[in-house]
């Protein structure tokens, strides 16, 4: 468990990390626009999870081994990059929202998981975050440290998955909204698919 002071001084600094619009907010916001509220909710938690596995793995030393080798921070990213190409071109055919069975079709809330964790978790950059910052929170006499990795990563992922999932939830109301409006509900697919392409270009262009 980390230092009470510490965990107490760290819960602000996430919460407005949690609210700085990036990556993860716009990817839960596309899967929204894409599938609806309770997919972009979905998202949002898949992302917490993706989280959760960077802290883990940053208490254990992979993130600072990913550091120190240039290589597999080069995989990893190249991995996120073609995974979010790929997730743009799936939007871009998917059929619009009015043509669709609606958001309570188990199906696409569970590819919204699942996207949204392999998202995260193929983003070296939450990483080296991951371990640029939480070891300033750390006492080594508050107990092992690849465990208060993960109390202060489930700070960060709990807050995460409530701001991007009210990002997530109103896409996807915002789509339902326009679902009837025949050009408003073709344009989803397409704006979901760029969005999802600008990630990609963005994660592409990204250095350590």
């Amino acid at each position: 468990m980390p230092d009470l002071a510490l965990l107490l001084a760290f819960i602000p600094v996430a919460l407005a990390l949690n609210l700085t619009p990036g990556s993860d907010m716009l990817f839960c916001l596309g899967q929204g626009l894409q599938a609806g509220a309770r997919a972009g909710i979905a998202a949002a938690l898949g992302v917490a999870l993706g989280g959760m596995g960077h802290a883990l793995a940053a208490g254990l030393g992979l993130a600072a081994l990913m550091e120190a080798h240039p290589v597999a921070f080069e995989i990893v990213r190249w991995a996120g990059v073609a995974y979010l190409v790929w997730a743009g071109i799936a939007a871009f055919r998917a059929p619009p929202p009015a043509l669709r069975a609606g958001d309570s079709a188990p199906l696409p809330v569970a590819v919204s998981f699942r996207r949204g964790m392999i998202t995260n978790l193929l983003n070296p950059k939450v990483a080296i975050f991951m371990l640029a910052l939480v070891p300033q929170f750390i006492a080594s006499e508050a107990g092992p440290v690849w465990a208060q990795f993960l109390v202060l990563g489930a700070v960060i992922s709990l807050g995460g998955a409530a701001v991007n999932g009210a990002v997530g939830a109103f896409a996807g109301r915002a789509a339902r909204t326009l679902a009837p409006e025949g050009r408003a509900a073709r344009a989803v697919g397409p704006v979901t698919g760029l969005l999802f392409l600008g990630l990609a270009g963005g994660l592409a262009l990204t250095r350590r």
